[in-house]
């Protein structure tokens, strides 16, 4: 990992700076990003806008990070693009991500896209993403997450995740803390950028939740939707389509986006996986045998998963849980705990994961029933034996975990 912009100033050079070849929207938060941007590019892909996502990390193949209308870039594609980057990738040690978004930017320029949603890899002053000039920043939440590159300070963390706040651009937030609340504002004041709260400046109401999604009515200062549906369950994605709603409204009040109109933002929100690719957010991916997949990978995560699924399942879950060694994994645990009867530790294809041992020896410590399984794909089969009659299957903690089961639920529905 390298923080700064220096490498992929030099990677999109080599390429004719594709990324001020087309508009784009700008997206950093601890939380809910990956949510939010893929319910904006399902709404302006709904509009009739030819869309490009970026998004990190993928769950089961490289080429989900980099869509245009939903469509992944082809692996021919990715194969010729890092052809032609290899020699400066290799001149600058350029890093993983670093090379990834360069190769995003130019596909997004070479499809002639209307707008790229773009989300950013990590923070957002630093991060290689934020060499964009965007006509909208968003930032979603502000949390405890990879404290170590951004900071131990919500103010701090707020600082990096503020960075991508461009000049005269509008920034839409959906950070309710006070102390980052504060500081993105300040950053917004120096930038002399149009700051909106969405707290502030709307409001919205559940009327049905289901497993299926959600039916809720938005209010804003100059919009009022009733009875929208949305395709994501849990309550903490309407907060994420709130943040979304707003943006989609910004673009087309201030950046002339004018074909986003009410049936655009309806079948947009009533179809995010559809358009947009996204997967592993309270997904039911197999309603038969009761198995559902979050890609929750920190403590405000788990706990928005958990109160989500609390209002939507009945009874406890058996967990299937692992995560990655710079986790908060103890505060995780104890979030988990109310909910889960039984907790099978994974260790997820890696270098990066903690150890089973060490997830079982805290979970035992707290209280939970918990067993060592090994790899996902170990655990899953010792998951299905472990199953009760009319119990649910949560697997969680991580995209890699994440991302692991799905590849073994395919390989076995093949």
């Amino acid at each position: 990992m390298k923080m700064g912009l220096e490498n992929i100033w030099k990677l999109t050079e080599s390429l004719g700076n594709p990324q001020l070849r087309f508009p784009s929207v700008h997206i950093a938060g601890t939380n809910g990003k990956g949510s939010t941007s893929s319910m904006i590019a399902s709404m302006l892909r709904a509009a009739g806008y030819r869309t490009g996502l970026y998004t990190s990390p993928h769950l089961v193949h490289f080429t989900e990070r980099i869509r245009v209308d939903g469509k992944p870039i082809s692996e021919r594609k990715v194969v010729r693009s890092v052809e032609e980057l290899k020699p400066v990738v290799d001149r600058l040690e350029a890093t993983f991500f670093e090379a990834t978004t360069a190769v995003a930017f130019d596909h997004f320029a070479d499809e002639r896209i209307d707008i790229g949603v773009i989300e950013t890899g990590l923070g957002g002053r630093l991060d290689a993403t934020n060499i964009l000039s965007p006509q909208l920043s968003v930032i979603t939440t502000i949390g405890f997450d990879h404290t170590e590159h951004l900071g131990h300070t919500l103010p701090a963390i707020a600082g990096e995740k503020g960075g991508i706040i461009k000049p005269f651009t509008p920034c839409v937030s959906g950070v309710s803390q006070v102390q980052a609340d504060r500081r993105l504002r300040q950053i917004a004041k120096e930038n002399r950028s149009p700051f909106i709260r969405t707290a502030s400046v709307s409001g919205v109401a559940i009327r049905e939740y289901s497993t299926k999604g959600t039916i809720f009515d938005f209010t804003s200062r100059s919009h009022r939707y009733r009875n929208l549906h949305l395709s994501l369950p849990g309550a903490h994605q309407v907060e994420n389509a709130r943040i979304a709603l707003i943006a989609v409204n910004e673009l087309a009040d201030r950046c002339g986006f004018d074909r986003i109109s009410e049936p655009a933002i309806r079948d947009g929100l009533a179809h995010v996986q559809e358009y947009s690719g996204l997967r592993g957010r309270l997904d039911f991916v197999d309603r038969r045998r009761r198995i559902v997949m979050d890609v929750a990978h920190n403590p405000d995560g788990i706990g928005a998963l958990t109160k989500a699924l609390h209002s939507l399942v009945d009874g406890r879950f058996l967990v299937v849980f692992g995560v990655m060694s710079d986790k908060d994994f103890p505060v995780m645990l104890k979030k988990l705990n109310p909910v889960t009867r039984r907790l099978i530790a994974v260790s997820p294809s890696t270098g990066r994961a903690l150890s089973c041992q060490k997830l079982v020896e805290e979970a035992r410590r707290q209280g939970i029933s918990s067993l060592i399984g090994g790899s996902v794909a170990e655990a899953m089969g010792v998951a299905r034996k472990d199953l009760r009659r009319g119990e649910t299957m949560l697997v969680t903690g991580s995209h890699y975990v994440v991302g692991d089961a799905l590849k073994c639920m395919k390989f076995e529905n093949t």
